[in-house]
C-alpha cells in the first residue's frame, strides 16, 4: 500500500501552505489502512490488515447476535483527531461473499488549522454478493479546519454497500461554534468493476464564502447526514418503498432519490441535533438490514 496524491481541487488551492510543524504528508502524519475481508463460510473474517499510525485497527469482534458471522471492525486514531497536514489512506476490500461492519471508535474531530489542511483518502471494492456496512461516527470540523475527503467505491452489480456520514456544526455546544470551519469537501463516486461509471457527488461547504444558512442549504438546520445504498434493483425498490420522506415531527427532514443507473439510493437528513439525525439513519440502516439480510440492526447500546 503507498500514499496517494490528493487530487487537485480548486477548493484546495488557498491551502498549500505548509505547517510549521512537521510538513504536511510526512512521518506520522501519513496514515494508512488496508483492510480485506474473506468468507470462509460460518462467517467472514479480516484476513489482511496493514496499518500505520495514527490509523490503527485491532481485531476483528463478533458482537452482532442476529449476524453472528459478521466481523465488526473499529478503526482507532492514535492521535486522537485529524491535524493539519494528516493525510490519510484507508482502504476495504470485500472478497466475494464477504460481510463486514466498519465503523471509528468515536466522532472524527478535525482540529483547528493556521496552514495546510488535511485529507482522507479511501477506496472501497465490493466483489460479488459481498455486503459492507460502513458506517462511521459523525465528523466533527472544528473552527478554521480544512477538511477534504474522497471516496472511491468499485462495486459489483449483485454486491451491497451502506455508507453514511454525518456531518456537524462545528463544536455546537463549545461557546456556540457554529459553521466556523474553513473548508469541509466530501466527493464519493462509484463504478463497476468493469469500470463503468455509475455516479458521482460532491459535498462543497466553506461557510467564509457563502452561508450555509441560505435557503436550499442548510437554512435553520445544523446537522447532515448523507447515506449512500449501493444494491441490487429488487433490495433499493423494496427499500424505498418502506422509507417516509418529508418533515418528522418539528425538527427533522429526511428524504430518499434513485442513483442514476439503477445503482442504489442516496438517503439524506437534517435536523438540529445528532441524535434525531442518527436516529433516521438507524431507521433506514433498519430497513436495508431487514430487506438485503432479512436480520434486524444489533440494539441501541446503553451509551448511544
Amino acid at each position: 500500500m503507498r500514499p496517494r496524491p490528493v487530487p487537485t481541487v480548486p477548493e484546495l488551492a488557498p491551502y498549500q501552505d505548509e505547517p510549521r510543524q512537521a510538513p504536511a504528508g510526512r512521518a506520522a502524519k501519513t496514515g494508512m489502512l488496508d483492510l480485506r475481508f474473506e468468507d470462509r463460510g460460518t462467517r467472514s473474517v479480516l484476513s489482511h490488515v496493514y496499518r500505520e499510525a495514527p490509523l490503527l485497527v485491532q481485531q476483528a469482534l463478533y458482537w452482532d447476535e442476529a449476524v453472528p458471522g459478521l466481523p465488526c471492525v473499529y478503526i482507532v486514531s492514535t492521535s486522537g483527531c485529524v491535524l493539519q497536514g494528516d493525510r490519510l489512506h484507508v482502504d476495504i476490500e470485500m472478497g466475494p461473499g464477504a460481510m463486514a461492519h466498519v465503523t471509528t471508535q468515536s466522532a472524527t474531530k478535525v482540529h483547528a488549522m493556521d496552514a495546510n489542511f488535511a485529507a482522507q483518502l479511501q477506496t472501497v471494492s465490493l466483489a460479488g454478493n459481498s455486503y459492507l456496512e460502513l458506517m462511521p461516527a459523525m465528523t466533527i470540523p472544528h473552527r478554521r479546519s480544512r477538511f477534504y475527503v474522497r471516496t472511491d467505491i468499485t462495486i459489483a452489480p449483485s454486491a451491497t454497500l451502506l455508507f453514511s456520514e454525518i456531518v456537524m456544526p462545528g463544536r455546537k455546544h463549545h461557546g456556540g461554534e457554529m459553521f466556523e470551519y474553513d473548508l469541509y469537501s466530501a466527493t464519493v463516486t462509484a463504478a463497476r468493476p468493469g469500470g463503468g461509471a455509475l455516479f458521482t457527488e460532491k459535498l462543497l461547504v466553506e461557510p467564509p464564502r457563502r452561508s450555509v444558512r441560505s435557503t436550499g442549504v442548510m437554512r435553520g438546520f445544523d446537522v447532515l447526514a448523507n447515506v449512500v445504498l449501493l444494491t441490487p434493483r429488487k433490495h433499493w425498490e423494496s427499500v424505498l418503498d418502506r422509507i417516509a420522506s418529508g418533515r418528522s415531527g418539528r425538527s427533522v427532514v429526511a428524504g430518499a432519490s434513485r442513483l442514476p443507473h439503477d445503482a442504489g439510493l442516496v438517503y439524506k437528513v437534517l435536523g438540529p441535533e445528532s441524535a434525531p439525525v442518527r436516529a433516521h439513519v438507524r431507521d433506514f440502516w433498519s430497513v436495508v438490514r431487514d430487506v438485503v439480510l432479512g436480520k434486524p440492526v444489533p440494539p441501541m447500546p446503553l451509551w448511544g
